[in-house]
């Protein structure tokens, strides 16, 4: 009994730390993957997963596209997307990336990587836009828009003029305002981080935002982007490609279980004419959108 408990208790730090990674300048790829068998018996969800190695649903899902979304089949192994490309961008304060649902914390030479829940469609998370923490608050009370009270009336339910704070305030237990209308906060369910589920807000589970809370000064900067697609050249000339399914703009879109189409920007285009990249091995990569790192120039056996 006692090694198991040493067991576990070794499994969760490991988890824990699997967030933090040291970086420099130079620094383009942190983490490796994992894989996380489900037991043979009982029930385990796919969030339980997903929050024991601090990831989003939206993450496991993306990795394991033929696993079960919510209840995984038993004895179901589940690759555990840990490795991931840095955004490019600057490298001060928090990024917070919509279409991976990732936060960047970078501080003291590291970067922590956090998962986030967005606004839902029509009540969307910015996507481009550079700002800063205002102002935070422990225990934050809940100020519901009219919008958002005729919302509920609809559903036949009704909101306070101002919801308390406490442990089932929808803002959890901290808050990190970032202007007049958005906030990086806690909650008070246990699922939704990985998902679009909010009004507009980013959304931690608890222990994150506390984290957050205890070591983000106001005045920090936070920039807000909207990248499925990451790459990077490592200083050995290994070339790799990070792709996520683009956040969906139209309930069409949100509806469909197909893939949506990609913008690609200008950089983009002029990453994919590299003439070292294997076009089947990126092809295969846009289409499949596994959120994990895919090696675009392997040697050829």
């Amino acid at each position: 009994m006692l090694k198991k408990t040493l067991a576990l208790l070794i499994l969760l730090a490991g988890a824990a730390q699997a967030a933090t990674y040291p970086v420099d300048d130079s620094t383009k790829i942190v983490g490796k993957e994992d894989t996380y068998k489900i037991s043979a018996t009982g029930t385990t969800t796919m969030e339980y997963v997903a929050a024991h190695y601090q990831l989003g649903l939206s993450n496991m899902i993306e990795a394991n596209p033929y696993a079960d979304p919510i209840v995984p089949k038993n004895g179901t192994n589940l690759v555990i997307p840990g490795k991931v490309i840095l955004p490019d961008t600057v490298r001060k304060g928090i990024i917070v990336n919509s279409a991976e649902m990732r936060l960047y914390f970078y501080h003291n030479g590291q970067v922590d990587i956090l998962p986030i829940g967005i606004g839902q469609l029509g009540t969307d998370t910015p996507l481009n836009w550079v700002t800063s923490v205002q102002r935070k608050k422990a225990g934050p009370t809940w100020t519901p828009t009219a919008k958002m009270h005729a919302e509920y009336r609809a559903r036949g339910e009704y909101l306070p003029a101002v919801w308390p704070a406490g442990p089932d305030n929808p803002m959890g237990l901290y808050a990190l305002y970032i202007g007049r209308l958005y906030a990086i906060h806690g909650t008070n369910a246990d699922f939704g981080i990985g998902l679009r589920v909010s009004h507009g807000c980013v959304r931690l589970r608890n222990e994150d935002i506390e984290y957050l809370f205890n070591n983000v000064p106001v005045g920090t900067r936070v920039q807000f982007i909207n990248r499925p697609i990451k790459y990077a050249i490592e200083d050995n000339g290994n070339i790799y490609i990070e792709v996520h399914q683009p956040l969906s703009r139209t309930e069409d879109e949100f509806e469909t279980f197909e893939n949506i189409p990609f913008s690609f920007t200008k950089d983009e285009l002029e990453f994919f004419k590299n003439p070292e990249i294997n076009q089947e091995i990126l092809k295969k990569a846009l289409e499949e959108r596994s959120g994990r790192p895919v090696w675009l120039n392997p040697p050829e056996i």
